[in-house]
């Protein structure tokens, strides 16, 4: 969220990552034009942005219902331009809402950053409470649906509050085999490609400079799963990422790693297995096994926690029936 002054008039924009361009504005602007009526200000939708512009007092008059409508949008919430004098109403007099309970409840704010990181959806909530209340979380779900930003934002908002004293990023490379002998350059040069998702969320909610300080002295350390072995992680926030290309090996070495102090987030999405046995995916077996040990939650999001473009929603929905369809084998 960026706001610039122009003259007497402000331009505030809004972050509308995710939402459906066309519920959020309605047929043919029609959403924008009542707000603009209400609110005497001036819309237009870029992109992942909400822009809104007009004099100081009427842009924070409009960015409340603003921000409710792109969550709205989000969770494919339908309303139309009738709504929102109603809307207005109901926000203006502090009703209960179901959308707002999910934004309000629980927020992580990087103050690096200025950066307030909060759930989109009803099983991001879930997520994040998971996550604060338990030592080991399992994230289980399509592309999409925040389960490495999350763990990451929440890594940080640890690190900020001094509840560890390091983080811990780990991730399977190449194809969870981690041959990286053939590949050209020095074990950093070699691994970074694999590890470059990890990079690019710290640097979205930390300063690069922080960023590098915080590599540089170790506070911070992202490396391959196969360099865990060995080590025992104490006072450490600690992520494995991408776990359903580590093998069954792989998996128990990790968790074994934990020690005092410490907390363990493991993403993966069961429909992106590279190992050449599926049945050898330690994410797998530990669904099985882990399952009903206290301590150890497993939360599961699907397509209604995307938050990406649209397309990549029905792209899910699209393979996932196909996934689904029964095998035939012929004789």
């Amino acid at each position: 969220m960026t706001t610039s002054v122009i003259g007497e008039s402000v331009k505030h924009k809004l972050d509308a990552e995710g939402i459906d361009p066309l519920l959020f504005t309605g047929v043919n602007d029609s959403n924008l034009h009542r707000i603009s009526s209400l609110f005497k200000v001036k819309l237009t939708l870029r992109g992942d942005q909400v822009v809104v512009s007009g004099k100081l007092s009427e842009v924070e008059d409009a960015i409340p219902l603003l921000e409710h409508l792109i969550e709205l949008s989000r969770l494919r919430k339908s309303f139309s331009s009738e709504d929102i004098p109603r809307l207005v109403q109901e926000l203006s007099t502090n009703e209960n809402d179901p959308i707002n309970s999910i934004e309000n409840e629980l927020r992580i704010a990087l103050p690096g950053s200025k950066k307030i990181i909060r759930p989109k959806s009803k099983g991001q909530a879930k997520y994040l409470r998971s996550m604060i209340s338990t030592d080991v979380v399992v994230g289980i779900g399509p592309a999409g649906t925040g389960k490495t930003y999350l763990a990451v934002a929440m890594a940080i908002d640890s690190l900020y509050k001094k509840r560890v004293r390091r983080i811990v990023l780990a991730r399977p490379a190449v194809e969870a085999g981690e041959s990286l002998g053939f590949l050209p350059g020095d074990l950093q040069e070699k691994v970074d490609p694999y590890l470059r998702p990890l990079y690019d969320a710290l640097e979205d909610m930390m300063p690069s400079e922080r960023v590098r300080r915080a590599l540089q002295d170790r506070v911070i350390e992202i490396a391959p799963l196969a360099y865990m072995r060995g080590r025992t992680l104490s006072d450490a926030f600690v992520i494995l990422d991408e776990a359903q290309n580590s093998t069954r090996a792989q998996m128990k070495m990790f968790l074994t790693r934990l020690g005092l102090n410490s907390q363990v987030v493991i993403t993966g999405d069961k429909t992106q297995i590279d190992l050449p046995n599926q049945e050898q995916s330690g994410l797998i077996e530990i669904e099985s096994v882990l399952r009903h040990i206290d301590g150890i939650e497993f939360v599961y999001l699907d397509e209604t926690d995307i938050l990406r473009h649209q397309l990549v929603k029905d792209i899910v929905g699209a393979y996932g029936k196909i996934d689904s369809r029964p095998t035939i084998k012929s004789q």
